[in-house]
């Protein structure tokens, strides 16, 4: 097992959680293998996480065993097909503390999530619908400039379709939002607040209970894009007060394909159908159709059913570990990583320079190395990384940089392949002099 010492300073917890990094490694088949002759360093989880055994088990077996569509036939495998889709709804529920398993709409990942109550603000808007779903002129939507561009893009056209107006928090110096002029952004003109929980660049995890209370004083709804959140750290949508949050399973053990809306059941009532089509439907006639309740309104078509059961076994997964431990480990890690970063001459760290309020995702740049350099040789050297704009470009803009060198962690990350990234880092100062 992994030991990390606590660095001085931070608080140290007799009844914290843990579990056996090395146990858990075991589970997960790729990081047996070699990259260009070095073991696997795997640092890009933020991007999409590696898969265990037990949720590649699952998905093998649907389709060995239970294929069939779901909400369609009577016969066995239609019945058995069907009752693992839901069961798996249940489990998503269950794990981010939803009242109901009808809250949670399956889709292909957070950005199709967000793109939905999007163009529900869209339909809403054109067919005269929900008064908090309707925007024109005036209205305005509050975003943030560290957000990933699937939370920025489908509120700039939503504006444009509509003619609201968007607007968004700064970023400070050191990472954070700026909230300093909370109560001038967010005010009786807003009808959507819309953040990330956790920067997928940045590291930060955005504080809400303020946010959330100045959304409620001028009646405006709130969703929390999730996706590098509730991966890693127990998220409970009572708790956050929000009327939606988004994320994807391939960020958390579970396959690409597959994605999370959850909405208060209120909102997900009173919104209108997006895609049209099968399933979604109580009758059909040539001259009009009504709809299914949620959440089946919002799921067109075959939805991705095996994806969704897997997901379901990566929920299960996670829970048996448990998410406080996750975090915990987490927060070990990213500890460790900003002192051992640290050390390496002309290096710069973007985001919190400490582990408080921040996840285990850290962007850096190196001094006169472009990122797209840093990552090649590091990929020489096994150890896996992202370089570029991380879908995140107006963040690199605010600090001035094309690009940027990120290095994300889970519960299978090690420091020992934190001390592989150092010196592949001192390799790069050597190559580049």
């Amino acid at each position: 097992m992994t030991t990390i010492a606590i660095p001085e300073g931070m608080p140290q917890y007799d009844d914290v959680p843990r579990f056996d990094v090395a146990k858990v490694r075991a589970d997960f088949p790729i990081l047996d293998r070699e990259v260009n002759g070095h073991p696997l360093v795997y640092l890009d989880s933020a991007n999409t996480s590696q898969k265990p055994r037990q949720v590649l088990d699952v998905l093998v077996e649907h389709y060995e065993r239970h294929n069939a569509n779901v909400a369609r036939s009577v016969h066995t495998l239609g019945t058995e097909s069907t009752e693992a889709y839901e069961g798996a709804r249940a489990k998503v529920a269950a794990f981010v503390n939803a009242p109901s398993p009808d809250e949670v709409v399956f889709t292909k990942n957070s950005t199709e999530a967000i793109n939905l109550v999007a163009y529900a603000f869209s339909n809403a808007t054109a067919i005269g619908g929900d008064p908090r779903f309707r925007l024109g002129p005036g209205d305005e939507i509050v975003i943030s400039e560290m957000e990933h561009h699937s939370n920025v893009v489908p509120w700039q056209l939503l504006c444009q379709r509509t003619g609201a107006t968007l607007r968004w928090f700064n970023v400070t110096d050191n990472g954070r939002l700026d909230e300093s002029n909370l109560e001038e952004l967010v005010n009786e003109r807003t009808k959507l607040v819309s953040l990330v929980h956790m920067s997928n660049i940045l590291g930060t995890v955005n504080a809400t209970s303020r946010i959330t209370e100045r959304a409620r004083q001028v009646g405006a709804l709130v969703l929390w894009d999730c996706s590098q959140s509730v991966p890693h750290l127990p998220v409970d949508v009572v708790d956050l007060d929000a009327d939606f949050i988004a994320f994807t399973g391939h960020k958390m053990c579970g396959p690409t394909g597959i994605g999370v809306l959850w909405g208060r059941a209120e909102l997900l009532e009173a919104m209108p159908p997006v895609l049209g089509g099968g399933s979604m439907i109580e009758t059909v006639t040539m001259q009009g159709s009504t709809f299914a309740p949620p959440p089946a309104r919002f799921e067109a078509g075959t939805p991705p059913i095996a994806e969704a059961i897997a997901l379901g076994a990566a929920v299960d997964y996670l829970t048996g570990i448990g998410m406080r431990a996750i975090q915990w480990h987490e927060k070990e890690i990213t500890t460790y990583a900003l002192e051992a970063l640290g050390t390496v001459p002309g290096l710069r760290i973007y985001g919190p320079p400490v582990p408080v309020g921040r996840g285990g995702t850290i962007s850096f740049g190196l001094d006169g190395v472009h990122p797209h350099d840093v990552g090649q040789i590091l990929d020489s050297l096994g150890v896996q990384v992202r370089v570029g704009h991380h879908c995140a470009r107006p963040v690199c803009v605010r600090f001035g940089t094309p690009a940027m060198t990120r290095a994300s962690f889970y519960l299978y990350t090690t420091t020992e392949e934190v001390d592989a990234l150092v010196r592949g880092l001192d390799q790069v100062r050597k190559v580049f002099g």
